[in-house]
């Protein structure tokens, strides 16, 4: 098994910071994992996007030219993104800011209302984690308690007070699609 996903949106959505938890979740849970973030000059605000593959066996290359996911956070992502899914894969959309519907058909499209979400829990900066936890619903690719725990790791102690609304934002993202699908 090897599984392949792009993250995506502007710097300081903490695009990066999803494709490192996953990483590290997935390194947890034992498997082979490549992260290859990509991101402009100006980093906040700029573009920026990441590489994740997970695998059973050695991962020959991080470059994902048609990858199984792309979870998108913006509009520009969408655009830049949206055609290399793999036919069949999963298209996650942050449907609180992306108002345009893709143009791919051959996708399974999941739009998530991340930013209100996010906002209802009292943090804007953890729609990225609300993001995360309806990837991992609908992918299965890390189970949610190694991702939580994973999570809490990356972040350290000096985060200490904001992994409590994170895990909040997981379970929100992670239940929303439970009741939609």
């Amino acid at each position: 098994m090897i599984v392949k996903t792009i993250f995506s949106g502007f710097g300081g959505q903490g695009v990066l910071m999803m494709g490192f938890t996953l990483a590290q979740s997935a390194m947890n849970a034992g498997y082979q994992v490549t992260f290859l973030p990509a991101y402009g000059a100006e980093v906040r605000g700029g573009t920026a996007n990441c590489t994740v593959a997970v695998s059973d066996d050695e991962i020959a290359s991080p470059i994902a030219s048609e990858p199984d996911n792309v979870v998108v956070l913006n509009t520009p992502s969408l655009y830049t993104f949206q055609n290399r899914v793999a036919p069949g894969g999963f298209l996650f959309l942050n449907s609180s800011i992306i108002a345009v519907d893709p143009s791919r058909h051959d996708v399974r499209t999941f739009k998530i209302p991340a930013s209100e979400i996010a906002e209802k829990l009292g943090n804007i900066r953890t729609v990225n984690t609300v993001m995360m936890g309806a990837f991992l619903k609908m992918t299965g690719l890390v189970k949610p308690d190694i991702y939580l725990s994973s999570m809490a790791e990356v972040m350290g102690s000096k985060k200490r007070s904001i992994i409590d609304v994170n895990h909040k934002a997981f379970t929100e993202g992670y239940q929303y699609l439970e009741e939609s699908t």
